[in-house]
Formats: C-alpha cells, sequence, structure tokens
C-alpha cells in the first residue's frame, strides 16, 4: 500500500505529497547517511512513508536540542502531535506528510508520545544506573521507531514487533557506545552506571574530566555485547517482513551493527574518536543485506524486552486500518489541505516549533 498513490489523488495535491516528501528527504540524506543508505533498498512504497517517519523524528530532536533542552520545547511537540492526530496538521511538510502516515497505516499516538517521553528523558537530564534502565530509555528513543517500521511495513503480529523493537534498542546501544566520549564532553552519560562502578569508575567523577580510561573501554565492549545480542534475535524479525523488504531492514541491522564492530576493532575506545564504518566496508554490508534470511522461530518467539511491551500493548490496541480505509483518508486529508490553503489569508498558525520548514 502507498501512503499518497498519485494515480487516487488530482494532480496538484500529488506535487504536494511528493514535495513534502521531498523535503524529509533531504533532512535524511543531510543527518543520517547510514539510515538513507538502506532505506534505499525499501520499496517505494515504504520508503516514502519512513522517509516522512524519519523527518518527524529528525525534527523532535533538533527541536529539543535547538531550545536548549528545555521542557517547553517537549511541550509544544505534543501540541504539534494533537495537531497531527486531530488531522490537522501545521502546514508545514514534516507534519502534513506524518498526518497521512498515521492514520493510512494505524499508527498508535502512544508510539510517537513514546519517543517524546525519552526526549524529555534526556531534557530532565535522567541517568541510568542499570541496563534494564538504559534500555528503558532506548525503548523510547528508538524501540518506538522500530515499532512504527514494522507498522509501515504492514506487520503488526507481536512476535515480528518485538523483534522490531528489539532491532531499534540495539541500534540505540551501538549509537551509545560510539558516542560516549562526544556525549562526555557534552555532560551526558548514558553507561550504565552501576557497570562503571563495578569496574571502578567514579561516574561523577570520570564525566567531570572524560579522558580515555580502560574500563571505560571494558564497559563499552560489554555494552556491545548486549547489542550484539539484540541485532542476532532482530535477524529472525527480519526473516518474517514482507519478502521486498527484508534486504532494506537487513542493510540497517548489519550497518548499525558494523559501527559496534568498527568500535570493537579499537578496543572498545569511543573516547578518542567517533567511530565510522568505511565506505568499502558499507557496499560489502549493503551487498550482503540482499541475502536471504529465514526466520528462526525460536528466535522469532522469544520474549519482548520488558522495556518494549508497552510498545507491543499499544499496537494491540489499535486495529489496523483496510486499504480502501487507508487512500479514502489521504486523499480527504490532502483535499482538505489544499481547500483551506486556497481559503483568503487568515492569521497564520502558531509556530509551535523554532526551524519550522516553510
Amino acid at each position: 500500500m502507498s501512503v499518497a498513490p498519485t494515480a487516487r489523488l488530482e494532480p496538484h495535491l500529488a506535487r504536494h505529497w511528493a514535495a513534502d516528501v521531498a523535503a524529509c528527504r533531504a533532512s535524511l540524506q543531510h543527518n543520517s547517511k547510514t539510515f538513507h543508505a538502506a532505506s534505499l533498498l525499501l520499496p517505494r512504497r515504504v520508503r516514502e512513508p519512513a522517509t516522512v517517519l524519519y523527518g518527524f523524528c529528525r525534527l523532535a530532536d533538533d527541536a529539543v536540542d535547538e531550545q536548549g533542552g528545555r521542557l517547553d520545547a517537549i511541550a509544544r511537540l505534543r501540541e504539534r502531535l494533537d495537531r497531527v492526530y486531530a488531522g490537522q496538521p501545521l502546514t508545514v511538510p514534516s507534519d502534513r506528510a506524518l498526518a497521512a502516515v498515521v492514520a493510512a497505516y494505524a499508527v498508535p499516538r502512544a508510539l510517537p508520545d513514546f519517543l517524546i517521553e525519552g526526549l524529555a528523558w534526556d531534557v530532565e537530564g535522567r541517568t541510568y544506573d542499570t541496563l534494564a534502565q538504559l534500555q528503558d530509555y532506548a525503548a523510547r528513543v528508538a524501540g518506538a521507531v522500530g515499532a512504527m517500521m514494522s507498522l509501515l511495513m504492514e506487520t503488526r503480529s507481536p512476535d515480528a514487533l518485538a523483534r522490531a523493537c528489539d532491532l531499534g534498542v540495539a541500534m540505540q546501544l551501538s549509537n551509545i557506545a560510539r558516542d560516549v566520549g562526544e556525549d562526555a564532553r557534552n555532560g551526558r552519560l548514558y553507561l550504565p552506571r552501576d557497570w562503571l562502578r563495578e569496574a571502578g569508575v567514579d561516574p561523577a567523577a570520570w564525566l567531570g574530566n572524560p579522558l580515555p580510561d580502560a574500563r571505560i573501554d571494558a564497559v563499552v565492549l560489554r555494552l556491545l555485547a548486549e547489542a550484539d545480542r539484540l541485532y542476532a534475535r532482530a535477524s529472525a524479525g527480519v526473516g518474517s517482513l514482507p519478502l521486498d523488504c527484508r534486504p532494506g531492514i537487513n542493510a540497517a541491522r548489519l550497518l548499525y551493527a558494523g559501527i559496534g564492530h568498527e568500535v570493537r576493532r579499537a578496543g572498545g575506545d569511543g573516547v578518542r574518536r567517533r567511530a565510522r564504518v568505511p565506505g568499502w566496508r558499507k557496499t560489502m554490508l549493503l551487498a550482503r543485506a540482499a541475502v536471504g534470511l529465514r526466520p528462526s522461530q525460536a528466535a522469532l518467539g522469544a520474549p519482548a524486552l520488558p522495556s518494549n511491551q508497552p510498545l507491543l500493548d499499544a499496537v494491540a490496541a489499535v486495529p489496523p486500518v483496510g486499504r480502501q480505509g487507508a487512500a479514502e483518508f489521504v486523499v480527504d486529508l490532502f483535499t482538505r489541505l489544499a481547500r483551506d490553503e486556497r481559503q483568503p489569508h487568515r492569521p497564520a498558525a502558531p509556530v509551535l516549533l523554532r526551524g519550522d520548514p516553510g
């Protein structure tokens, strides 16, 4: 199912959708080369709404950062999401396209709310003593994205959703391992603090002077081992996706796992440098991604991480939209937006976030 099939839209509305997707794609290309590379292997019917979803995630993250990590930025994000779910988004590309996507694919409001809650934890400066607490955070900022991506591929079974959320959490753990030095220099520390204390590191003291330390490296390697366990489980979920979606999601799995492998090659050192996957290795991993995967029933049926269970519950509570219903909603939404734009000039809608695209 295409979210906005041009054959079903008036020409000017079809052009509107294409422009909105293009704006989101430009953000994706600029801000996440890894995700962009993987998305190219997705079929267009999934790649376009996935690009829109990324546009929202990027906008949310940037809005919090640009406003100095203030809680009022979180409140404005939630107000903006209120409008999206009411079918009355701001007339900017990210919001307008997101409103179509969440309705067409029956994306529960709880999923983007979960992500915003994770951003709020960043604003609050929350710390994580245990792996379980860190998984709670990763489930919000990345597991929720995995769940939403699964819905875009029209895959809603609890087992497949659990593995999609595993993949999101694993990706976030890879990012944390890669960025430990950069985060520390910005006053943030995501490594489980109990692990640091076990290794003989005082978290507060090290954060005040984040120098390279073999004990920190050992904790990073321990975190990567947990990420690899989740990547292995996620492979079963990839094998249960529609055939034409598997290469793109498997590419994301391999590329993000590759970030961790680069950190491991450096002995776990994420302080001196920020690990990057070389271009030649990305090409090799993308080629590997096209290899077919057979789902392991044992791995596919593994219990969901407790941190991810609320995401599965939220999806189970919202029935999928039928194909005809989704198409009709999109046509209606874009027709209404076009009609609104043809109305005589009215005061502009309030800009809820700085840096909105025009």
